[in-house]
């Protein structure tokens, strides 16, 4: 038995709610997911760090501030000056348009506030190399 996927679940910047990152986390815990839950207010460098440290698989970035198009680059970046190459899916309050700038920035996965649960799953998985991207 292959072990079960390691998640990073962060937000980035200023944003106080995580509720939808809490809902997330749930989701993935009940589809056999490891979750580590690295909550509000994380810098890209700490989910790096974190993501080293922890040993995951794929890290996952809830945006609602507006602020995605500076952020999840930079969390991007951050990993790959550590030498990592996890995959990293946003979720949250992204913009249409905005979807196929962060796609070209490195962004894995980007899961609009209507995701499914299966949706979310799906798009994990598929990001971590486990399953199709259907």
């Amino acid at each position: 038995g292959a072990r079960p996927l390691r998640v990073l679940m962060a937000k980035v910047g200023l944003d106080g709610h995580d509720h939808g990152l809490r809902v997330v986390a749930r989701i993935l815990r009940d589809a056999g997911f490891e979750v580590v839950y690295a909550g509000l207010r994380q810098s890209p460098e700490t989910i790096a760090a974190m993501t080293a440290q922890e040993d995951v698989d794929v890290v996952g970035v809830s945006m609602h501030n507006g602020a995605h198009l500076t952020l999840a680059p930079a969390v991007v970046d951050a990993l790959r000056a550590a030498g990592l190459d996890t995959p990293v899916v946003i979720g949250g309050i992204v913009p249409p348009g905005d979807v196929a700038t962060l796609l070209e920035q490195g962004v894995a996965v980007v899961l609009g506030p209507g995701a499914s649960n299966d949706e979310v799953v799906a798009s994990v998985r598929a990001a971590a190399g486990v399953g199709p991207l259907s």
